[in-house]
């Protein structure tokens, strides 16, 4: 078996503006997805929620405010799964909740 990194992007949007109701109906889908993956045996590692605010280093030293990229989504996290090849992979990606909200998930190999 190989491990697949799954990147979700998803739109920018302002969480403050959801009701408690929507945000734990959002945690159930997530948990419920993820689960699925995990009752498979093959989530290898959850993923960390990353924070919307951070830094971006680029050549010759220069730091900027970020991460922003052009296209108004931002990374919100990531799982590593395991599959036989990035076609299994791509199956297990189906059905993430990122898709609901109009976002990705990028499927990358992870190098050994």
């Amino acid at each position: 078996m190989k491990e697949f990194i799954l990147l979700f992007r998803q739109p920018s949007y302002d969480h403050s503006q959801t009701s408690p109701t929507e945000m734990q109906q959002l945690y159930n889908k997530w948990h419920d997805w993820v689960g699925g993956i995990a009752s498979q045996g093959k989530l290898v590692q959850t993923g960390i929620r990353l924070a919307d605010e951070g830094k971006v280093l680029r050549a010759g030293g220069v730091v900027t405010d970020g991460p922003f990229v052009e296209i108004r989504e931002r990374l919100g996290s990531f799982l590593v799964v395991s599959a036989a090849d990035i076609e299994e992979a791509t199956t297990l990606a189906n059905g993430c909740p990122a898709l609901d909200a109009g976002g990705s998930v990028e499927i990358r190999p992870v190098y050994q």
